[in-house]
């Protein structure tokens, strides 16, 4: 049987296991790769898993066999456990025969309601108007936002210059008929500094994964471009492989 984790525990039948944010109780019947039949619970950060006679058999399509699950389980994918997925059946990945189900509660969504543009020195530029069919017109906003541009020094001793523009969002609890629950929850503002490069970055530029050519940083209250971009260029950056660098602010480009 295969492993759950990089710690799993086997005791004959059972398998313990750590596995955070995770919620989930399923039955599973195994396939080619791993034709065990298993009952799997998820919870309070634990997994254990039972191993069980071959009461559910795989199920035989046009690819092979698949495993066939029944149950369900809730996942917390960075905003608490907001994800669901339900099975009922094959897990072919094939829309003709997979049977499971899944959806994002939307009691535990933010949904975003502003997206705002904002000049140089924190007024407000412009608000992005909301809805489908508006890219156009927020990519004209976007290009017109007056932007701060600097100078600084790359890794390996290049000088560039990042075109920097301020945005803000702002999202309310709840989506759709659970919109209400705007009402008990305060509202969620993230200020930001976009940042493009003139060139790539870092020490992977002209390899074939390339460098970096854009990135955004949260903006700290009172913050401005330059105060943020500084600190941005001050703090140790990590590339692939966990390499590190560093990158050195010179100043703002003469108007």
């Amino acid at each position: 049987m295969n492993r759950l984790t990089n710690n799993d525990k086997n005791w004959g039948p059972f398998t313990l296991a750590r596995w955070k944010k995770r919620i989930s109780l399923e039955l599973c019947s195994g396939d080619e790769e791993d034709p065990e039949c298993h009952l799997l619970a998820v919870g309070l950060g634990w997994a254990l898993r039972l191993k069980l006679p071959s009461i559910l058999k795989p199920f035989k399509g046009r690819w092979g066999e698949h495993h066939r699950v029944y149950g369900f389980s809730i996942s917390d994918q960075g905003g608490g456990y907001e994800f669901l997925r339900v099975s009922y059946g094959p897990q072919t990945d094939d829309s003709d025969t997979k049977k499971r189900w899944s959806k994002f509660l939307p009691w535990t969504q933010w949904d975003m309601v502003r997206h705002s543009y904002y000049n140089p020195d924190g007024t407000l530029f412009a608000n992005v108007p909301q809805g489908r069919g508006k890219w156009e017109e927020h990519d004209k906003l976007s290009k017109a936002c007056p932007k701060t541009q600097f100078k600084f020094e790359d890794c390996d001793g290049t000088r560039l210059t990042a075109t920097c523009k301020i945005e803000e969002r702002e999202w309310h609890r709840g989506e759709k008929s659970f919109s209400w629950l705007k009402y008990f929850y305060p509202v969620k503002i993230r200020r930001s500094l976009d940042i493009w490069f003139s060139g790539e970055t870092g020490p992977e530029k002209g390899s074939w994964k390339g460098g970096t050519l854009g990135t955004g940083i949260d903006m700290e209250a009172g913050e401005t471009p330059e105060s943020a971009f500084r600190r941005f260029c001050e703090k140790e950056h990590t590339a692939r492989r966990e390499r590190k660098y560093g990158l050195k602010f010179i100043g703002p480009v003469s108007q």
